[in-house]
């Protein structure tokens, strides 16, 4: 990768605030949406919590749960979140903002991780990129159900402050449009 695109990878997480306080500056918050918003969310936490309980960072490539339909399930998860805030947040604006983010950062950062497991695993991520898709999930499972869901991953991936942002981020929504009432 390029100096300038490690910079960016770098500042994924910071440039990523701006775009969060936007989505409150921005808000159009009613029930209905913010109903639905959460719903769409809770998929994406649904998602990433599934994927924490499968991953070993650096210790052994992921291939069962969500891994065995995507390569990249927490990502899908982050955009369920993502268009479910979205939909919470009720803002053309805002959606407009977290689509750049989304598109500009996570191609970014799929391509380079997939360089690092490449490195790191070889001919098994090899043969396992050939038949997962990058994103957009299969709807089957080939093989083996492998590895089950593990608390203790998911806890070590500290996977659970995802729902807890969740909570916070519609609590908030909830209190902006009584306030602005």
């Amino acid at each position: 990768m390029s100096g300038a695109t490690d910079f960016w990878i770098r500042w994924r997480v910071r440039a990523g605030y701006p775009v969060g306080l936007a989505a409150f500056w921005f808000a159009n918050p009613q029930p209905r949406w913010i109903f639905f918003g959460t719903g769409i969310a809770a998929v994406g936490v649904l998602l990433r919590t599934l994927a924490a309980g499968h991953l070993r960072k650096h210790e052994k490539l992921a291939t069962s749960g969500p891994y065995a339909y995507t390569r990249n399930p927490l990502y899908l998860g982050s955009a369920f979140l993502g268009l479910g805030c979205a939909v919470a947040v009720h803002s053309w604006v805002f959606t407009t903002l977290l689509a750049g983010y989304l598109l500009v950062f996570y191609p970014m950062v799929m391509r380079r991780e997939e360089k690092e497991l490449q490195k790191l695993y070889g001919s098994e991520f090899a043969a396992y990129a050939a038949r997962v898709p990058a994103f957009w999930p299969r709807f089957f499972a080939e093989g083996a159900p492998g590895e089950p869901f593990s608390w203790a991953l998911y806890r070590r991936n500290r996977e659970y402050e995802a729902g807890i942002g969740l909570v916070l981020g519609m609590a908030l929504l909830w209190m902006l449009m009584l306030w602005r009432r």
